[in-house]
This record gives C-alpha cells, sequence and structure tokens, in this order.
C-alpha cells in the first residue's frame, strides 16, 4: 500500500484516539478538582484567607501581646500590674472551664481594659473533632464569657494551636478571627526568665506587627514579662491591643500567615 493512502486511513484513527486521551484527562482532572477542592484551592492561593492570622503587616513598631489561659491563676495579679506599668493592653485567651472556675480572674482581666479571647470549652485539639464539635467548643466558651461579663468575643486561638481551614471556617461562621502567633515565648517549657526574655526579644520572627504567645500559669513567665516588655521597648516597639492590630475586612493572608490589605 502506497505511503499516502497509508496516512490517508490511518490518520484519522490517530485523530480519533488523540480526542479520546484529551477528553480522559479533561474528565480525570476534572474528578480530581471536585474532590480535592480544599487542597485544590490552597494550591493556586484561592484559600489563603483561611489561613489563621500569625502577624499583621505594618508600617508601626508595634507588637500585640497574648497569653493564654487554660491553668491556674496563682500569676494573673502580678502579670496584670506588669502590663499596667507598660501600659500595654493584652489579649488573654481564656478557656472555658478555666473561666467557670475563676470567674473572678475573668472580670480582674476585664477591669483592666484587657481584651479576652476564646480558647474554647475544654482545651481540645480541635482538628480532632467534627464540624459540629467544633463549633459546640467555640460557641460554648463564648456563651460563658457572655454571661460573666456580657462581652461577646470576636478572636478565637485553638488550643495547641491546633487548627486546619474548617476549624477556621467554623469559628469564622461564629463571628471570630482566629490568631496564631509568629513569636512562641516557649514559657510553657519551663526553661527559666533568662530563657523567656531572649527567646521573645531576640526572636528571629520578631518585626513589625509582630503577635508574641505567653501563658499565664507558667512557672517563670510573671518574673519574666517586665523585663521583657521593657527589653522590647528598649528595641523601640510599643504594645498595641490586638483587635486594633487585626483587619477584619478587605484583607488577605499569605502563606506565612501574616496578613495586610487586599491589593487594590
Amino acid at each position: 500500500m502506497p505511503k499516502e493512502q497509508f496516512s490517508q486511513l490511518v490518520n484519522p484513527h490517530i485523530k480519533r484516539f488523540k480526542l479520546l486521551i484529551a477528553l480522559a484527562l479533561t474528565l480525570a482532572v476534572s474528578i480530581f478538582i471536585f474532590e480535592n477542592k480544599t487542597a485544590v484551592l490552597a494550591f493556586v492561593g484561592a484559600s489563603a484567607n483561611e489561613l489563621p492570622i500569625y502577624s499583621v503587616e505594618t508600617k508601626e513598631k508595634v507588637v500585640s501581646i497574648t497569653f493564654d489561659s487554660a491553668w491556674g491563676t496563682e500569676d494573673l495579679d502580678t502579670i496584670l500590674e506588669i502590663l499596667a506599668k507598660h501600659n500595654c493592653v493584652a489579649t488573654f485567651f481564656v478557656e472555658g472551664n478555666w473561666a467557670t472556675n475563676y470567674p473572678d480572674a475573668i472580670q480582674k482581666i476585664a477591669d483592666g481594659g484587657h481584651l479576652i479571647g476564646n480558647h474554647g470549652a475544654n482545651h481540645k485539639h480541635m482538628t480532632k473533632l467534627n464540624e459540629a464539635e467544633m463549633l459546640a467548643e467555640i460557641q460554648g466558651c463564648h456563651d460563658i464569657i457572655k454571661e460573666q461579663t456580657g462581652i461577646d468575643m470576636t478572636l478565637f486561638r485553638a488550643p495547641y494551636g491546633d487548627y486546619n481551614e474548617t476549624v477556621v471556617e467554623s469559628a469564622k461562621s461564629l463571628g471570630y478571627s482566629t490568631i496564631q502567633w509568629d513569636v512562641d515565648s516557649l514559657d510553657w517549657k519551663d526553661y527559666g526568665v533568662e530563657a523567656i526574655i531572649d527567646t521573645v526579644c531576640n526572636h528571629q520572627n520578631l518585626k513589625n506587627g509582630s503577635i508574641i504567645l505567653l501563658h499565664n500559669g507558667s512557672k517563670y513567665t510573671a518574673q519574666a514579662l517586665d523585663q521583657a516588655l521593657t527589653n522590647l521597648e528598649s528595641q523601640g516597639y510599643s504594645f498595641i491591643a490586638l483587635d486594633k492590630l487585626i483587619m477584619t475586612e478587605n484583607y488577605e493572608i499569605d502563606h506565612t500567615g501574616r496578613q495586610s490589605p487586599s491589593s487594590p
């Protein structure tokens, strides 16, 4: 059979075969995207705003001090006195059981002009819960604080910093911004006063708009706090309330969790 005649017979079949392959690939990609919507959106950056806030882009030399409150109150009075000395409005992310056990502590925090944030009702690993349980944890803590103080909290931090997109979306559905941190004091490891000061004040992530994590009820935190705040002030930082630092609309969050205004 002449080559030209052979080509005329074979080429249409090749074209149909290529078309079938293209259709099959298109179908496979469509199915993958449908079944892995979250992963695909994350990959292309479409779900960036479902990340928690780790820090905030700002030209001002400010940082926000936050405490997780789930153990004891022995050091709370000292911490509040030091915060007042430095004119620092901190955020206390309180666990629901802690708030129930120490209602006077909640009132002292509120009376000191500090923010109260939601740390879940029972200090659970949020990612191990289903969506209904996540909502119950957040709302349960909200209801306790609302009954005690009349405050409607708007800032949520997952216990252990344990989150996924569903946690962030669940919090958002209840009117909450989810907050992480970019400077961890590691005070809960009980390394000592100097270790806390050094870790905070010389942290590689420390910058304008940093969110600093501390814990009341830790062994050395109260002892380290005054010097740590003094050191930060000597570096030129001042302290800003978390609700004044973060944005609640017209923002974007990069892959590091740094929040900034949306591009025009």
